[in-house]
């Protein structure tokens, strides 16, 4: 496999460090290894090589992956928090700069960092000898390794990027997850992208700028049954209400339900990054397409497999 790093190499930051050429030679090759590896049962690639965890926000599913991704390529979690702006010092009101100055006295081969504004991944990597891979900042934030995952899971899903036609639903304005799918998606040919969503709660001027920089053509959208029998995926997000997010509902339809599965293509996948609220029914869960549960959970793994192979371990 060829060696090309990503931009800001070793840190993982934003969507924007992932070059078309990184993802396709050596980004998704790769996650195909690490499942295979996982079906194996693991591996010793990254034995005694240890990650810390540092979350300011709750998590479940990034959390975890990135824990067992760890786990799976023979490596440790030593440390790991859930709610660090608890259960840390930052409660003492130590400052970030602080804590990763003395997380790295310990030596530490990764650090994961959930933070709750958009400079703490950034500001984390300024200062840390080790690794930062930033597991989701916010206002507005970005979600890089969920990017990944959620590109490897159209490719899987679709077998090419190119040309796709992608509905982001919901709210698109606080959503992190969305906002770096498009940084990543705007690296690809012939893509068309739908926003769908209250007035409130639309798209970012700033990722719009980006995807008129890159001739990305996207539409605005508030009924997602109109959209619903264009498109290649469905993209549903859940109103950030921890943000303050309202959506306005009257405004429009944005719920995923029988009515919209109804309209779609047979080859059509519905995506979510969870937690699901009732912005999906859950008489859909069970539609071949949805792949929320299944496809783009399992992309998450074999995803920071991946990221912390590449990283951790680039000539093993």
């Amino acid at each position: 496999m060829s060696s090309v790093h990503f931009d800001g190499y070793p840190h993982v930051i934003c969507a924007q460090q992932f070059s078309r050429k990184w993802l396709e030679e050596e980004f998704l090759p790769l996650t195909d290894e690490m499942e295979e590896i996982f079906k194996l049962g693991g591996c010793e690639v990254l034995k005694g090589k240890r990650m810390f965890s540092f979350f300011y926000q709750p998590s479940t599913r990034t959390r975890i992956s990135f824990q067992m991704a760890m786990e799976y390529l023979g490596g440790r979690t030593v440390f790991a928090t859930e709610n660090a702006r608890e259960f840390s010092s930052a409660r003492k009101l130590e400052t970030l700069r602080d804590t990763f100055l003395v997380i790295n006295r310990y030596r530490p081969d990764a650090i994961v960092i959930r933070y709750d504004h958009d400079i703490g991944a950034k500001f984390a990597a300024d200062v840390s000898r080790a690794p930062v891979l930033n597991a989701g900042d916010r206002e507005p934030g970005q979600h890089p390794t969920q990017a990944l995952l959620d590109l490897r899971t159209i490719f899987k899903c679709r077998g090419a990027i190119d040309g796709l036609k992608i509905a982001m639903v919901g709210d698109l304005d606080k959503g992190r997850t969305v906002r770096s799918l498009s940084y990543l998606l705007g690296k690809f040919s012939g893509i068309q992208l739908y926003f769908v969503s209250p007035a409130n709660t639309g798209m970012g001027e700033d990722i719009k700028m980006y995807l008129h920089k890159h001739e990305v053509p996207f539409a605005e959208h508030t009924d997602l049954r109109v959209v619903a029998p264009e498109v290649d995926v469905i993209y549903q997000t859940r109103a950030q209400t921890e943000c303050g997010t309202l959506l306005d509902m009257s405004e429009g339809y944005f719920i995923v339900d029988r009515t919209i599965t109804g309209l779609m293509k047979k080859d059509a996948i519905i995506m979510h990054p969870l937690p699901r609220v009732d912005e999906i029914t859950t008489d859909v869960d069970d539609d071949k397409r949805a792949v929320y549960l299944t496809d783009q959970i399992d992309s998450g793994l074999f995803a920071r497999m991946a990221l912390l192979k590449i990283i951790l371990a680039p000539d093993a």
